[in-house]
């Protein structure tokens, strides 16, 4: 009995004090919305306005490169780029379509240092890729060459690679794939010289190897254009003996209407 006070006691003592943190945060940091700024109920949330603005990709799609069908063709059916252009890696899903508010959030998170995004997006993310990330293994994110590393100070896809894990609960491994040389930057770039621009660019290190043979692994971006980046760093997991890759992203980009 004693123990049994002594541990409500020290139960109540803990709460007490988080409670008050809490409030005191929303006072000074009231909650608002992520993308307009409006005050909203509750931090890590978009409001009704923007959420209603948001396009987010459900089914019926492409169970491979997971494109919107405008009508639902039955279970397992894929679109005839899948058909016809089979990807290197073995399916893609996205949380949203690059416009609007989705792609400012992509370019917050990735240009203005507004890493408080990522668990927000991170969780839609989790949804997304819901089903590919219960049967993986683990979630590898796109790396960045060190000097970009260096003069952006973080990478975006492994905060959200972080956090898809943490919700997952799955192993993240940050260094599975590293980027051997510098490349310059995909945007503005052509479909045909983007893929030129990372063959070759990303490996597995010898040390990451068994963390990657025979492995069901994630791989986590923040935007899908052409696909290039992702397919080049697929190559190099498979070399390395990983058994399925799934692409996860935020955002893609399609180019034509949706």
């Amino acid at each position: 009995m004693p123990g049994q006070i002594v541990q409500k006691a020290v139960s109540v003592s803990v709460a007490v004090p988080i409670g008050i943190a809490a409030f005191l945060r929303d006072i000074v940091f009231p909650p608002s919305c992520a993308h307009c700024h409006c005050r909203t109920g509750r931090h890590g949330g978009l409001c009704p306005r923007c959420w209603s603005s948001m396009r987010f990709i459900e089914r019926p799609f492409c169970e491979v490169l997971g494109t919107p069908f405008g009508h639902d063709p039955g279970p397992g059916m894929l679109s005839a780029e899948a058909i016809a252009n089979p990807p290197v890696f073995d399916r893609l899903r996205s949380v949203a379509i690059h416009e609007g508010i989705a792609r400012d959030l992509v370019h917050d998170l990735k240009y203005r240092d507004r890493t408080d995004l990522a668990p927000m997006m991170a969780g839609w993310m989790a949804r997304a890729g819901g089903e590919a990330l219960s049967d993986c293994d683990a979630v590898v994110c796109v790396p960045l060459h060190r000097t970009r590393l260096f003069s952006r100070k973080f990478n975006q896809s492994a905060e959200l690679g972080r956090h898809v894990a943490r919700l997952s609960g799955k192993p993240f491994l940050p260094l599975a794939l590293v980027r051997n040389k510098k490349t310059a930057q995909q945007v503005g770039l052509t479909a045909n010289a983007r893929a030129i621009n990372v063959r070759g660019a990303f490996g597995v290190p010898e040390a990451m190897s068994p963390q990657v043979f025979g492995r069901r692994i994630v791989l986590i971006d923040d935007v899908f254009t052409t696909g290039a980046t992702v397919s080049a760093a697929t190559r190099a997991l498979k070399r390395a003996g990983a058994r399925e890759v799934t692409v996860l992203t935020f955002a893609r980009a399609f180019s034509g209407p949706i």
